[in-house]
């Protein structure tokens, strides 16, 4: 007696071989769409939708630090708000980075606007060799305002 052993042999059901393959198109669009999404963030704008990192080049600003009385000199000197300050403090081998709302009391609530002012009193590291003003802008997003810092590049250097 001769068993055919072609007929012996069983495999998927089409039912089950089709539900496995949609899963796996399932997971793999799956994984790349949250692949994708990590490259992309969520946009800041400023003035009606330009992208908040376009508007940092317009940042026009002057500053200036005296060690000897410990007083910080801003004045924005253009036409974009600025928010806030980050001043990246260097010291020989390392460097800090704080923003000028957590060391002054007296920080003006909206930033400086056109044409605005800030004399103050800051206390910094007697060791400082170089202080980079950093501007924050605030913009508006799905989310609500969020804050921006610029770039480095578009900082000022103040050496001490």
């Amino acid at each position: 007696m001769v068993i055919n052993t072609k007929k012996m042999k069983k495999g998927l059901s089409p039912v089950i071989a089709t539900i496995l393959l949609i899963a796996m198109v399932v997971v793999l669009g799956l994984i790349i769409f949250l692949w994708f999404r990590g490259f992309t963030e969520e946009s800041i704008t400023k003035f009606g939708g330009t992208n908040v990192k376009l508007i940092c080049g317009d940042v026009i600003f002057e500053s200036e630090y005296s060690s000897a009385s410990g007083s910080l000199f801003l004045s924005n000197t253009g036409n974009v708000p600025i928010y806030s300050f980050k001043l990246k403090i260097q010291e020989t081998g390392s460097y800090e980075t704080v923003d000028v709302k957590d060391i002054v009391s007296d920080w003006p609530e909206t930033g400086l606007d056109q044409g605005g002012i800030y004399s103050g009193l800051v206390s910094i590291s007697s060791g400082a060799d170089e202080i980079t003003v950093i501007p924050i802008l605030r913009g508006s997003s799905e989310a609500g305002p969020r804050m921006y810092t610029c770039e480095e590049q578009y900082g000022e250097q103040i050496v001490l």
